[in-house]
């Protein structure tokens, strides 16, 4: 997520220049990243839902759907993501636009 947003930095400079509030330009930011995150858990939970039957050998100690489990592991893949996307979102945003803008 860093290497993109990095990737970003001159549109993000051209938006704060032209008066685009850091609040706004993270959310946008940090939606755009989250985007993906969100249809990846939830595609993970449907095929942990139906999967884990086939995997249930190999589980010791847990249910193959646990909902706890399911839940748990999604929310902190998005707070992993969620973190993942903040913290360059926010660093983009503190650049001064015309330092950004001077980046090729």
């Amino acid at each position: 997520m860093a290497f993109l947003v990095s990737q970003r930095t001159r549109e993000i400079g051209i938006r704060m220049a032209l008066g685009a509030r850091r609040g706004r330009v993270t959310k946008k930011v940090l939606q755009q990243g989250l985007r993906p995150t969100i249809a990846g858990v939830i595609l993970g939970v449907v095929v942990a839902r139906y999967g884990g039957r086939v995997m249930e050998d190999l589980l010791f100690g847990v249910e193959p759907n646990d909902p706890v489990v399911l839940a748990g592991v999604s929310v902190l893949v998005l707070l992993v993501a969620t973190a993942a996307t903040l913290i360059p979102a926010r660093g983009a945003t503190r650049v001064d636009p015309t330092v950004a803008l001077r980046v090729a």
